[in-house]
């Protein structure tokens, strides 16, 4: 399985997103549920957020972006997606441990 950081940036301010908050945060509910979801929050110096997936491939990443209420409202102006490799750090370390297990 392969990791991704993914960073939005909206097109509109927090209360633009009100509306779409609801069926954000169950969506992000039922991928945190299914184990692809790792991680995310939102970013404090910026109009966006920040989470990390674990997906079977690219392809599998974009359909579960695609299904995301925000980016369906059309208010994501942005999306950078970076693969990622953790492999230093506590959370490394935990993952490694536990692996072992």
């Amino acid at each position: 399985m392969a990791k991704f950081v993914v960073e939005f940036e909206y097109n509109v301010d927090r209360a633009g997103r009100e509306h779409l908050h609801p069926a954000h945060t169950e969506y992000l509910r039922s991928l945190t549920d299914s184990g692809v979801l790792l991680l995310a929050g939102p970013l404090k110096d910026t109009n966006g957020g920040l989470l990390v997936y674990e997906a079977e491939d690219r392809d599998r990443l974009q359909e579960v972006l695609d299904a995301e209420p925000y980016v369906k409202g059309g208010i994501v102006r942005r999306v950078r997606i970076r693969q990622w490799a953790p492999g230093k750090g506590t959370w490394a370390a935990a993952a490694s441990e536990q692996a072992a297990a």
